[in-house]
């Protein structure tokens, strides 16, 4: 059986994903395969970071006569296990892992007034129909 090392479209359209694989080189490239060696994500922004690939199980299969691809080929170089990025890519994923540190924005520039919970809690004003009941100025003094 020949054996090839290949990338296996993922994701959605416009926004590609890739696994790389070991499978049979009669398969197609989406088909069945024989063992997943790492991935490929094209839009992480830091360019080392991109790869990720299981080093022992890719020199198991190079030793045994898997052929990659030319894309593989390339990444193989710079992220496999003698790769000539391997820093570089350590130091891209340790910034990825850190937290985001966004700037502060400010006050903002436009607030919206609200109503308060007491003046939706305050009674309704009596309706047309009902009189109020207040004492007139002769009724309150007594004399």
């Amino acid at each position: 059986m020949a054996v090839a090392i290949r990338m296996k479209r993922m994701g959605r359209k416009h926004r590609s994903f890739f696994r790389i694989c070991a499978t049979d080189r009669r398969s197609p490239r989406d088909g069945r395969v024989i063992e997943e060696l790492g991935s490929y994500d094209p839009s992480i922004p830091e360019t080392d970071a991109r790869c990720l690939i299981n080093g022992p199980r890719v020199e198991y299969w190079l030793s045994v006569g898997a052929q990659p691809s030319d894309a593989v080929r390339v990444l193989l170089k710079k992220y496999g296990p003698n790769g000539t990025h391997l820093k570089q890519m350590e130091l891209a994923r340790a910034r990825l892992s850190l937290p985001k540190v966004l700037p502060d924005v400010g006050a903002p520039a436009f607030v919206p007034e609200t109503k308060s919970p007491a003046a939706a809690a305050a009674p309704a004003p009596a309706a047309a129909g009902e009189a109020s009941v207040e004492p007139t100025a002769s009724e309150a003094s007594p004399g």
